[in-house]
């Protein structure tokens, strides 16, 4: 692949491991070619590193295949999941899936990236809705523009909420941030 197709969450082989970009910005200095900035994160070791290429410069894109899965449980020290089509049960490492799995529910869908047949991560959807199960009640007066409270989820996650949120509520979660969207109506 050419330097050029990089963006948000493309996939790279660099020096035989898979590698995914999770930052990304083009410079154009005022004389020279173009250079291309990124942090990426390795996917076996979850590493994080800086790279800077040139325009022009040729990149290996990796092979990285995602499965359509059903979470099933957790175990002290694993995740599993099972392949929608075969059947067939996995279970990844707490390492492997990462902060992922504060929004692991029972029976939810997710993509399972697979580098060479070995499981390397876990893609979640965009949002997710989620009971809040423990949280301050608001306190009256206390309205002045975007102030929240602490609030856990079912998974044990806390996030910031608005103080109108109760306990028992339903939210929607950004899972690539961990943030509130909005309230969701039972």
């Amino acid at each position: 692949m050419d330097v050029s197709d990089l963006k948000k969450n493309a996939k790279l082989e660099i020096d035989g491991t898979p590698w995914v970009v999770t930052d990304f910005q083009f410079v154009k200095p005022g004389k020279g070619q173009g250079l291309y900035k990124c942090k990426i994160k390795n996917m076996l070791t979850g590493a994080v590193i800086d790279r800077t290429y040139r325009s022009g410069e040729k990149l290996t894109a990796a092979n990285v295949e995602s499965k359509k899965m059903q979470y099933l449980f957790s175990s002290p020290d694993s995740f599993t999941f099972m392949d929608n089509e075969t059947y067939e049960q996995i279970e990844l490492a707490h390492d492997v899936v990462g902060d992922a799995k504060f929004f692991l529910l029972d029976n939810i869908q997710c993509d399972v990236l697979l580098y060479n047949e070995r499981p390397v991560g876990v893609s979640l959807p965009s949002h997710i809705i989620m009971e809040i199960t423990e949280c301050e009640p608001g306190v009256k007066g206390d309205t002045a523009t975007n102030v929240t409270k602490t609030a856990q989820v079912e998974t044990g996650k806390e996030i910031q909420v608005p103080l109108f949120i109760k306990l028992g509520e339903r939210i929607k979660i950004d899972t690539r941030t961990g943030e509130y969207v909005e309230r969701v109506n039972k």
